[in-house]
């Protein structure tokens, strides 16, 4: 099934990290927010790693992020897909990232789970030429013992783009 990306990119001009994914998934497109399915661990990790509560709302999730200078986006405009399988993406057309890097301080760009980093480096970086580096997925499809350790060690590396320093 084609898809669209229906998510308007979020950020500001205060954003200094961009957080990448390949497509939100079907849950988040109908919620109209990302990383929306209950069993996502995204909003954990963050609330793990910056030590402070996330409320499952949307309005409080954008002030969470505007205040550590998160953005988020995806890599994909379009794609055939099934549901929210990464495997079966195919067909892809890019998001053009060039209006959030213009108006915005990003400093680095993380993608969630290999599809993304690989779609990145196709699509992306050849325009961007700026280098993306991969975290581990915190999909719900990828929930086994220990993961949520591992994400929390791994999603460390966004905290010394986000602080208050050359704001």
């Amino acid at each position: 099934m084609n898809v669209q990306h229906t998510l308007q990119p979020f950020y500001d001009r205060h954003s200094k990290v961009l957080i990448l994914g390949s497509m939100p998934a079907v849950k988040s497109r109908e919620v109209g927010f990302y990383y929306a399915h209950p069993k996502n661990r995204f909003w954990k990790v963050l609330s793990l790693i910056y030590q402070e509560e996330i409320e499952d709302d949307i309005t409080k999730k954008q002030a969470f992020l505007k205040k550590h200078y998160i953005a988020l986006f995806d890599v994909i405009q379009s794609c055939e897909i099934q549901g929210s399988s990464d495997q079966s993406i195919q067909d892809v057309i890019p998001n053009d990232l060039q209006p959030i890097l213009e108006k915005s301080q990003i400093q680095a760009i993380f993608t969630t789970g290999q599809k993304a980093y690989h779609l990145y480096q196709n699509y992306i970086y050849p325009k961007t030429k700026i280098k993306a580096i991969s975290l581990p997925s915190t999909s719900p499809a990828y929930c086994k013992k220990g993961v949520l350790e591992e994400l929390v060690q791994e999603y460390q590396k966004i905290i010394p783009y986000t602080n208050d320093s050359g704001k």
